[in-house]
């Protein structure tokens, strides 16, 4: 029988070296693989037959606020992902909730409190701090939506995405990329049309709108 098998996506090596000592420590039997990249959670989920948990880091190569969580949601519906951010404030606590982690663990927290979060969310609970409350109700101005487009992005085009939102150009997008600027062209195309939006600049806003106004671009 295959040993079960987590993902510590963190683009900081030092973060994940903890975590895994700290989890190999009480949880022997398990597998543990690293990723530091979107790309690379979801090379190392195609690399094994079966993947029992993703720990992820809101921020990090390849995703910006939430679009990792929302793409791993729609594409891995049957992997919990439980959230793990240098954020403390309630209102990213319960959107990323909202939008599918199983849980949400803040970097202080600390190893015995990590270990009892991550317990509750392979028992089939959800695992938030106990000062955070999940009942209060939110605006999403539409984010919600947004989420369900985004999720119909296919991996390349949310890397797109993803570079259109930090400003580049097509040209730029293609060489880090390593395909032609028509081949951007095309995937710009088809990101336009599955937000339904008309423009680059309304595609960057569209997706902005699932981190919310409340989210800095340090604060994940």
């Amino acid at each position: 029988m295959a040993r079960e098998r987590f993902i510590i996506a963190d683009d900081h090596p030092l973060f994940r070296d903890a975590l895994k000592l700290i989890l190999a420590s009480d949880m022997p039997e398990v597998e543990l693989a690293e990723a530091g990249t979107l790309d690379e959670v979801t090379q190392a989920i195609a690399a094994a037959a079966q993947t029992g948990l993703i720990i992820l880091d809101l921020k990090m190569p390849g995703a910006h606020g939430f679009s990792g969580l929302v793409y791993l949601r729609a594409q891995y519906p049957a992997i919990p992902v439980v959230v793990v951010s240098a954020s403390e404030q309630p209102a990213i606590i319960r959107r990323a909730m909202a939008l599918g982690a199983s849980g949400f663990i803040p970097k202080s927290a600390s190893a015995a409190q990590m270990l009892a979060a991550l317990r509750a969310v392979l028992a089939g609970e959800l695992a938030v701090p106990e000062d955070v409350s999940l009942d209060v109700p939110e605006e999403d101005n539409g984010a919600d939506e947004t989420a369900r487009l985004l999720s119909t992005l296919t991996p390349q085009q949310m890397r797109v995405l993803m570079m259109l939102r930090e400003g580049l150009l097509n040209k730029q997008i293609a060489y880090k990329l390593g395909v032609s600027e028509a081949t951007v062209k095309a995937h710009v195309s088809a990101i336009l049309q599955k937000l339904k939006v008309e423009s680059r600049t309304q595609a960057v806003i569209a997706a902005s709108k699932v981190d919310g106004e409340l989210i800095a671009p340090d604060s994940i």
